[in-house]
């Protein structure tokens, strides 16, 4: 098991936001956590990766504990994540956001070979090298927070929102993508408020509402349950 989060519990002030969740990814997998706003997903992936503390509970990577691990060191443990609206530096270029995906890292060879398998998945940021992060599009944009993430060349890639605010025909890019991605080796895992896509490449998922997981399973068997339809995929 790569990723595996027990009794978790997130509480902003009087708010508690995630309430004794448990569930796991395991090597290889695309696991997504589907859910309406304001459900705890983001929180989720933020206290994952080190950015917020649980008030309670335990995530453990790699069979090492790292509830209480800063975040820089997390990364570099080989878990990254690409943040919601995608956060990009809009002041400095293509090549030197990617660079800042790689800051935990010394050996420049091994960087230049990240590179180059980013230019792979994302070939439209080799073009655009020399340009500054905010003149590109809002799918550039998203397709350079990803490449910036897989700089750090993570084992788990933790993707909060990726196909927020783009339109269709680019959605359908970005999650061909996040396909391959895992095909190469790189387990996923997706927090998504557009459910049918999340549910057609992931291979297990889980709802959340209100701070607690409702369901889990089978990504499929979500997309058929009569229950998620009528709640996410408005059938």
């Amino acid at each position: 098991m790569l990723l595996q989060v027990e009794n978790l519990h997130v509480a902003y002030g009087a708010i508690h936001a995630v309430q004794g969740i448990s569930f796991h990814v395991n090597e290889g997998e695309i696991v997504t956590l589907i859910g309406a706003n304001g459900a705890g997903k983001s929180t989720t992936l933020r206290t994952i990766s080190g950015l917020l503390r649980p008030t309670e509970g335990n995530i453990r990577f790699k069979d090492k504990s790292i509830t209480k691990v800063a975040a820089e060191d997390i990364v570099k443990l080989g878990l990254s994540q690409v943040p919601e609206g995608r956060q990009i530096f809009a002041k400095l270029t293509v090549r030197e956001n990617l660079e800042m995906g790689a800051y935990t890292r010394r050996n420049k060879r091994e960087i230049a070979e990240s590179l180059e398998r980013v230019f792979t998945s994302f070939p439209r940021l080799k073009e655009r090298l020399n340009q500054y992060g905010g003149t590109l599009s809002g799918g550039e944009q998203q397709m350079l927070a990803m490449g910036r993430g897989l700089m750090s060349r993570p084992s788990l890639l933790l993707l909060d929102e990726p196909s927020m605010g783009l339109a269709p025909i680019l959605v359908e890019e970005i999650f061909n993508i996040i396909q391959t991605i895992n095909a190469q080796g790189t387990s996923i895992m997706l927090v998504e408020q557009n459910a049918a896509m999340a549910l057609s490449i992931a291979h297990r998922g889980y709802v959340l509402e209100t701070g607690n997981i409702v369901l889990e399973g089978n990504a499929q068997d979500l997309l058929n349950n009569k229950q998620v339809q009528a709640a996410y995929l408005g059938e």
